[in-house]
């Protein structure tokens, strides 16, 4: 259950929405950077790696293949916490866009493959800064300004934003078709998506149609 949304920076309420509305469905349905880059030199001390940006990270579990860039839209599983070990997000499964999130946690996203399992340690001067990070719904102070922010990360899937963009005009016809006749899927869409998935799709479809 996410608290703060902390990974997105502060952006107009209306783009977000905008965003939410056709990524994170698309993405659903389909299953860069950060502002230093991570190729850079970097400090190894043992197992965890520094880079230039003071970005602190070690790979808890290794992924394969390619790492996402500023172009793609990641989908992840993650648990945030302070240094005394309190959570202040999380969230089992999350569509987020590279370079739309606060500059350690995406350059973090960049080191990452997928399937991999990383944990990341954002000091205050590339996570939220001095200032207190309330909790939308309480108004309650959820990161006090200066924190170091704790992730482990797990990368389930990632898609370039052009993917993206193309799976939300899919979708966008489907609704404008009502579906195919019976319930069943129209013509060209995607097949054999996990149930989960599957009911993430259903859920924001019957949200749009509410509203």
């Amino acid at each position: 259950m996410s608290v703060t949304a902390v990974p997105i920076l502060p952006i107009k309420k209306g783009s977000l929405t905008k965003f939410w509305i056709g990524a994170a469905l698309v993405l659903a349905a389909g299953g860069g950077l950060a502002w230093w880059g991570t190729a850079d030199v970097r400090h190894e001390f043992g197992d965890v790696v520094t880079t230039e940006s003071g970005l602190r990270y070690k790979v808890l579990k290794a992924g394969e293949g390619p790492s996402p860039t500023d172009q793609d839209v990641v989908l992840i599983k993650y648990t945030g916490r302070l240094k005394d070990g309190k959570i202040f997000d999380q969230n089992p499964q999350a569509a987020l866009p590279v370079n739309g999130v606060v500059p350690g946690f995406s350059e973090g996203l960049k080191v990452m493959q997928r399937g991999g399992q990383y944990r990341l340690w954002i000091p205050a001067s590339i996570g939220y800064g001095s200032q207190d990070q309330r909790n939308p719904q309480t108004g309650e102070v959820a990161i006090p300004g200066g924190s170091e922010l704790i992730f482990d990360v797990d990368l389930l899937e990632f898609k370039s934003r052009a993917e993206v963009d193309a799976m939300q005009r899919q979708m966008q016809e489907m609704q404008k078709q009502g579906g195919a006749p019976g319930g069943g899927q129209a013509s060209g869409a995607p097949q054999g998506l996990p149930p989960e998935i599957q009911a993430q799709i259903d859920a924001q479809m019957q949200a749009q149609q509410a509203q």
